[in-house]
This record gives structure tokens, sequence and C-alpha cells, in this order.
């Protein structure tokens, strides 16, 4: 099935940090949490220093999630 070009610009879009917490269904502050201790999804930094603006693409936190799933040992 080959994938119509809205789908994918909708992968490649950039998130605000608060966007994608909510597709992650976690806060804010958790999101910000495992990008500090480098554990979360892929980000870019848009401007220098500590308050510089985050953004993660839509693809990239999908794919995160994907690799966060854990089997059952039962």
């Amino acid at each position: 099935m080959r994938k119509s070009t809205v789908d994918v610009l909708e992968l490649d879009e950039w998130l605000t940090p608060s966007e994608a917490a909510q597709l992650a269904k976690l806060s804010v502050r958790t999101l910000s949490d495992r990008r500090w201790k480098k554990t979360g999804p892929p980000y870019r930094k848009l401007s220098p220093g500590k308050g510089g603006r985050v953004r993660y693409r839509r693809s990239d936190v999908l794919a995160w999630l994907q690799g966060e799933q854990k089997v059952s040992a039962a």
C-alpha cells in the first residue's frame, strides 16, 4: 500500500513539547525529564541555550512509542 503525500507530510510534522506529550500520553514534565536523561524520542532544538525551543517530529515520537512496548512474560 502506497502512502499518500498527505500521510507523509503529517508524519513529518513538527510538534511542540506539549503536542508530543499529548501524543505519547505523558506529561510535558515527564517528556522533558526523558529528554534530559536521553531516554525520550529524538528532538531538535531550534534555538541555543537552556530556554531554547524544542520540537519533535511526529514520526520520531511514533517510532519511539513503538520501541517502548514491552512484551509480557506471562
